[in-house]
C-alpha cells in the first residue's frame, strides 16, 4: 500500500453509492492516478449519478484536482478505468489561478471558445452562437463587457467570464475545480445560483471545494477523498466527524514518496 499505516481509531470506509448503469454519467472502476509513480488518487470505485450535484472534498493534496483532470481526460490513469456516458458533453473549469489572463484575448473571444466542440478549430461561429455568447455574458452579470481585454478584469469578473464560457458550451457534465477561490462573496453567490440552475435543468455538476459549511448548505451529494475514498453519498452522511477524522489521519499518515500498488 502507499500509506505508512492506518490509525487504529479510524472507522471503516463507507460504501460508494449504488447507481444503475442507465443513471451513471461517470463510472470510476478502481481508478489510480499518480505523478511519477507517486499516488494522487488510489483505488477509487463508484459512479456519478446523472443530474447529480456533487461536491468533491478532502484535505490539501487529497487528489481532488487530479481526479477532475483525469475525468476530463487531462491526466492519464495508472490503473483502472473511467467511463464517461457523453464525453462530447463534458466541460471542465480549472482553478482560476491556473489560467493565464495576460494572453491577449477579449471577453467575447474567451466565451466563444465554449462553442469549440460543436464547430471545431476552423469553422466560423454562426449568428446564433454569437447571440448565445452575448446572452451568456448577460447571465453572469457582464453585459457590455464583450470587447474588454481579459487582462483588465478582476479575478471575480474573469471567473464570471469562464462561467459564461460554460454556458456557451451547453455541457451536460460540468467539472469545476475550486470555482470560488479568490472571488468575492457576491460573485460566489451569483455563480452558485447559476450552478443550482444547471442542477435543476438536469445537468451533472462535480465541484472540488474546501469550505465544508458551504458544501453542507448547497451540495446534496459529496465524495470525501484523502487520496483514498473515505465516504461517498448524501452530504449529511458523508461529512461526519468520524469520516473527517479518517480523512485527516490518512492525510497525515500518507507517504508522499511511496510507490503506487502493483497491478
Amino acid at each position: 500500500m502507499s500509506r505508512a499505516h492506518t490509525h487504529p481509531m479510524v472507522p471503516a470506509k463507507q460504501a460508494v453509492p449504488s447507481v444503475g448503469p442507465q443513471d451513471a454519467v461517470v463510472d470510476l472502476a478502481n481508478v489510480t492516478i499518480a505523478y511519477q509513480r507517486h499516488p494522487a488518487v488510489h483505488h477509487l470505485i463508484g459512479s456519478v449519478r446523472r443530474g447529480s450535484l456533487t461536491a468533491l472534498v478532502g484535505p490539501n493534496g487529497a487528489g481532488k484536482s487530479s481526479l477532475l483532470k483525469a475525468i476530463a481526460g487531462l491526466l492519464p490513469l495508472n490503473g483502472g478505468r473511467i467511463e464517461i456516458a457523453d464525453r462530447a458533453g463534458l466541460a471542465f473549469l480549472p482553478q482560476v489561478t491556473e489560467v493565464d489572463r495576460s494572453f491577449p484575448m477579449t471577453v467575447s473571444e474567451v466565451v466563444d471558445l465554449g462553442h469549440w466542440r460543436r464547430i471545431g478549430a476552423f469553422r466560423r461561429l454562426s449568428d446564433d452562437m454569437r447571440e448565445r455568447s452575448r446572452g451568456a455574458l448577460a447571465d453572469v452579470g457582464l453585459r457590455g463587457f464583450d470587447d474588454r481585454p481579459i487582462s483588465s478584469l478582476s479575478v471575480g469578473q474573469f471567473q464570471r467570464v469562464l462561467f459564461a464560457r460554460l454556458i456557451a458550451a451547453d455541457a451536460s457534465l460540468i467539472l469545476l475545480d475550486e470555482p470560488f477561490n479568490a472571488v468575492d462573496q457576491r460573485t460566489t453567490r451569483d455563480l452558485m445560483a447559476l450552478i443550482a440552475t444547471w442542477h435543476r435543468s438536469g445537468r451533472t455538476v462535480i465541484a472540488a471545494l474546501h469550505d465544508l459549511d458551504f458544501v453542507r448548505a448547497n451540495f446534496p451529494e459529496c465524495l470525501l477523498l484523502a487520496r483514498e475514498p473515505i465516504a461517498w453519498g448524501r452530504t449529511s452522511e458523508v461529512l461526519t466527524e468520524a469520516n473527517l477524522a479518517t480523512a485527516r489521519h490518512l492525510a497525515d499518515d500518507w507517504q508522499s514518496d511511496a510507490e503506487i500498488c502493483a497491478a
